[in-house]
Protein backbone atom coordinates (compact mmCIF):
# COMPACT_ATOMS: atom_id res chain seq x y z
CA UNK A 1 0.00 0.00 0.00
CA UNK A 2 2.72 2.39 0.73
CA UNK A 3 4.14 1.77 -3.16
CA UNK A 4 0.52 2.39 -4.66
CA UNK A 5 0.22 5.82 -2.50
CA UNK A 6 3.69 7.12 -2.63
CA UNK A 7 3.27 6.34 -7.01
CA UNK A 8 -0.16 8.21 -7.04
CA UNK A 9 1.80 11.40 -4.84
CA UNK A 10 4.67 11.16 -7.70
CA UNK A 11 2.05 11.01 -10.71
CA UNK A 12 0.76 14.17 -9.57
CA UNK A 13 4.09 15.81 -9.34
CA UNK A 14 4.90 13.79 -12.82
CA UNK A 15 1.56 15.47 -14.49
CA UNK A 16 2.09 19.15 -12.97
CA UNK A 17 5.40 18.91 -14.40
CA UNK A 18 4.54 18.56 -17.84
CA UNK A 19 1.53 20.45 -17.57
CA UNK A 20 4.33 23.78 -16.37
CA UNK A 21 6.39 22.52 -19.34
CA UNK A 22 4.11 22.95 -21.87
CA UNK A 23 2.93 26.26 -20.22
CA UNK A 24 6.21 27.55 -20.26
CA UNK A 25 7.20 26.40 -24.05
CA UNK A 26 3.82 28.81 -25.28
CA UNK A 27 4.95 31.39 -22.66
CA UNK A 28 8.90 31.81 -22.93
CA UNK A 29 9.94 29.43 -25.55
CA UNK A 30 11.38 26.46 -26.09
CA UNK A 31 15.31 27.23 -25.05
CA UNK A 32 14.22 28.37 -21.41
CA UNK A 33 11.58 25.35 -21.10
CA UNK A 34 14.21 23.34 -21.56
CA UNK A 35 17.01 24.99 -19.90
CA UNK A 36 14.94 24.76 -16.88
CA UNK A 37 13.54 21.36 -17.10
CA UNK A 38 17.76 20.05 -17.47
CA UNK A 39 18.69 22.80 -14.51
CA UNK A 40 16.41 20.31 -12.63
CA UNK A 41 19.31 18.44 -12.18
CA UNK A 42 20.58 20.47 -9.08
CA UNK A 43 17.47 19.39 -6.88
CA UNK A 44 18.12 15.47 -6.73
CA UNK A 45 21.54 16.22 -6.01
CA UNK A 46 21.62 18.14 -3.24
CA UNK A 47 18.95 16.15 -1.26
CA UNK A 48 20.99 12.87 -2.74
CA UNK A 49 24.05 15.05 -0.56
CA UNK A 50 22.05 16.18 2.09
CA UNK A 51 19.83 13.19 3.15
CA UNK A 52 22.00 10.34 1.81
CA UNK A 53 25.39 11.80 2.43
CA UNK A 54 26.42 11.23 -1.10
CA UNK A 55 30.02 13.58 -0.75
CA UNK A 56 31.65 14.19 -4.25
CA UNK A 57 35.02 13.64 -4.94
CA UNK A 58 37.02 16.19 -6.37
CA UNK A 59 36.52 15.74 -9.92
CA UNK A 60 32.82 14.56 -9.45
CA UNK A 61 32.65 18.24 -8.43
CA UNK A 62 34.20 20.02 -11.43
CA UNK A 63 32.02 17.44 -13.44
CA UNK A 64 28.67 19.12 -11.63
CA UNK A 65 30.67 22.48 -12.14
CA UNK A 66 30.82 21.39 -16.13
CA UNK A 67 27.23 20.02 -16.21
CA UNK A 68 25.74 23.77 -15.30
CA UNK A 69 28.11 25.36 -17.32
CA UNK A 70 26.71 22.50 -20.32
CA UNK A 71 23.22 23.71 -19.88
CA UNK A 72 24.05 27.12 -19.75
CA UNK A 73 26.43 26.90 -22.78
CA UNK A 74 22.75 24.74 -24.19
CA UNK A 75 21.13 27.87 -23.66
CA UNK A 76 22.65 29.92 -25.86
CA UNK A 77 22.68 27.87 -28.31
CA UNK A 78 19.10 27.37 -28.49
CA UNK A 79 18.38 31.50 -27.17
CA UNK A 80 19.92 32.11 -31.00
CA UNK A 81 16.54 30.48 -32.44
CA UNK A 82 14.63 33.81 -30.69
CA UNK A 83 12.29 33.57 -27.69
CA UNK A 84 9.05 36.08 -26.83
CA UNK A 85 10.05 38.91 -24.04
CA UNK A 86 8.88 37.25 -20.45
CA UNK A 87 7.35 39.25 -17.58
CA UNK A 88 8.06 38.61 -14.06
CA UNK A 89 4.86 36.18 -13.81
CA UNK A 90 6.02 34.03 -16.59
CA UNK A 91 8.93 32.81 -14.47
CA UNK A 92 6.99 31.31 -12.18
CA UNK A 93 5.87 28.41 -15.18
CA UNK A 94 9.82 27.98 -15.43
CA UNK A 95 10.42 27.83 -11.53
CA UNK A 96 7.88 24.99 -11.53
CA UNK A 97 9.59 22.94 -14.05
CA UNK A 98 12.80 23.47 -12.57
CA UNK A 99 11.36 22.15 -8.94
CA UNK A 100 8.47 19.55 -10.05
CA UNK A 101 11.08 17.59 -12.72
CA UNK A 102 13.41 18.34 -10.00
CA UNK A 103 11.31 16.44 -7.36
CA UNK A 104 10.14 13.43 -9.92
CA UNK A 105 14.00 12.62 -10.54
CA UNK A 106 14.28 12.60 -6.45
CA UNK A 107 11.07 10.26 -6.01
CA UNK A 108 12.87 7.49 -7.83
CA UNK A 109 15.74 7.92 -5.49
CA UNK A 110 13.66 7.53 -2.53
CA UNK A 111 11.48 4.77 -3.76
CA UNK A 112 15.34 2.91 -4.18
CA UNK A 113 16.16 3.65 -0.89
CA UNK A 114 12.80 3.34 0.78
CA UNK A 115 11.49 -0.12 -0.86
CA UNK A 116 12.45 -2.76 -1.73
CA UNK A 117 13.41 -3.25 -5.48
CA UNK A 118 11.09 -6.12 -5.99
CA UNK A 119 8.24 -3.68 -5.89
CA UNK A 120 9.58 -1.81 -8.57
CA UNK A 121 7.28 -3.01 -11.60
CA UNK A 122 4.27 -2.27 -9.39
CA UNK A 123 5.73 1.15 -8.38
CA UNK A 124 5.93 1.98 -12.33
CA UNK A 125 2.44 0.66 -12.74
CA UNK A 126 0.77 2.87 -10.02
CA UNK A 127 2.78 5.92 -11.53
CA UNK A 128 1.91 5.68 -14.79
CA UNK A 129 -1.73 4.43 -14.08
CA UNK A 130 -2.21 7.37 -11.68
CA UNK A 131 -1.11 9.81 -14.31
CA UNK A 132 -3.69 8.30 -16.90
CA UNK A 133 -6.05 9.05 -14.02
CA UNK A 134 -5.08 12.76 -13.33
CA UNK A 135 -4.64 13.78 -17.13
CA UNK A 136 -8.34 11.76 -18.22
CA UNK A 137 -9.61 14.21 -14.69
CA UNK A 138 -8.11 17.24 -16.89
CA UNK A 139 -8.94 15.87 -19.71
CA UNK A 140 -12.86 15.94 -18.75
CA UNK A 141 -12.75 18.42 -16.51
CA UNK A 142 -11.73 20.91 -19.63
CA UNK A 143 -14.21 19.24 -21.97
CA UNK A 144 -11.08 18.89 -24.01
CA UNK A 145 -11.69 17.14 -27.21
CA UNK A 146 -10.22 14.13 -28.87
CA UNK A 147 -7.80 14.22 -31.33
CA UNK A 148 -6.16 11.03 -32.81
CA UNK A 149 -3.20 12.76 -34.10
CA UNK A 150 -2.14 14.30 -30.70
CA UNK A 151 -3.05 10.48 -28.66
CA UNK A 152 -0.82 8.65 -31.21
CA UNK A 153 2.14 11.25 -30.22
CA UNK A 154 1.12 10.86 -26.40
CA UNK A 155 1.61 7.02 -27.11
CA UNK A 156 4.57 7.04 -28.79
CA UNK A 157 6.30 9.65 -26.23
CA UNK A 158 4.76 7.69 -23.27
CA UNK A 159 6.73 4.43 -24.25
CA UNK A 160 10.58 5.79 -24.14
CA UNK A 161 9.30 7.89 -20.97
CA UNK A 162 8.35 4.91 -18.86
CA UNK A 163 11.13 3.35 -20.02
CA UNK A 164 13.64 6.15 -19.08
CA UNK A 165 12.04 6.18 -15.54
CA UNK A 166 12.78 2.09 -15.58
CA UNK A 167 16.44 2.37 -16.59
CA UNK A 168 16.00 5.04 -14.01
CA UNK A 169 15.71 3.26 -11.21
CA UNK A 170 18.11 0.83 -11.97
CA UNK A 171 21.17 3.11 -12.33
CA UNK A 172 20.16 4.76 -8.93
CA UNK A 173 20.30 0.82 -7.89
CA UNK A 174 24.07 0.45 -8.90
CA UNK A 175 25.72 4.27 -8.33
CA UNK A 176 25.08 7.46 -5.74
CA UNK A 177 22.57 10.19 -7.29
CA UNK A 178 24.95 12.55 -7.58
CA UNK A 179 26.88 10.56 -10.62
CA UNK A 180 23.57 9.42 -12.05
CA UNK A 181 21.33 12.70 -12.55
CA UNK A 182 24.46 14.48 -14.01
CA UNK A 183 25.16 12.36 -16.23
CA UNK A 184 21.60 11.68 -17.41
CA UNK A 185 21.08 14.94 -18.07
CA UNK A 186 24.20 15.59 -19.95
CA UNK A 187 23.69 12.52 -22.15
CA UNK A 188 19.52 13.70 -22.77
CA UNK A 189 21.25 17.11 -24.13
CA UNK A 190 23.97 15.05 -26.38
CA UNK A 191 21.51 12.87 -27.88
CA UNK A 192 19.33 15.54 -28.74
CA UNK A 193 22.05 17.29 -30.20
CA UNK A 194 23.22 14.33 -32.08
CA UNK A 195 19.63 13.22 -33.29
CA UNK A 196 18.55 16.59 -35.04
CA UNK A 197 22.32 17.29 -36.88
CA UNK A 198 21.63 13.54 -38.47
CA UNK A 199 17.50 13.67 -38.46
CA UNK A 200 16.91 17.73 -39.35
CA UNK A 201 20.40 18.28 -40.25
CA UNK A 202 20.62 21.31 -37.98
CA UNK A 203 23.66 22.69 -37.58
CA UNK A 204 25.73 24.08 -34.01
CA UNK A 205 26.65 27.34 -33.68
CA UNK A 206 29.67 28.20 -31.41
CA UNK A 207 27.82 27.53 -28.46
CA UNK A 208 26.29 24.67 -29.03
CA UNK A 209 29.78 23.14 -29.97
CA UNK A 210 30.99 24.60 -26.39
CA UNK A 211 28.18 22.91 -24.70
CA UNK A 212 29.05 19.33 -26.59
CA UNK A 213 32.55 19.75 -25.33
CA UNK A 214 31.74 20.81 -22.11
CA UNK A 215 29.03 18.10 -21.59
CA UNK A 216 31.27 14.78 -22.74
CA UNK A 217 34.00 16.22 -20.54
CA UNK A 218 31.61 16.71 -17.62
CA UNK A 219 30.30 12.89 -18.16
CA UNK A 220 34.44 11.63 -18.21
CA UNK A 221 35.06 13.43 -14.81
CA UNK A 222 31.55 12.33 -13.66
CA UNK A 223 32.84 8.46 -14.26
CA UNK A 224 35.96 9.08 -12.60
Amino acid sequence: IETLIFGALLAFMFVGGFYAFTKSVNIAGTALAVVSSRLSVVVPIIFSIILFSEIPNIGQVFGFVLTVITIILFYFSLRSLGTSSLKFSDYFYLASVLIAIGINDFGMKIFQQWRPFTEKPFFLLSLFTFCFIYTLAIILAKKIKYEKPTFQRGMILGVPNMFSSFFLLGALAQLPGIIVYPITNIGIILVSTFGAALIWKESLNRYGKFALIAGTLSIVLLSI
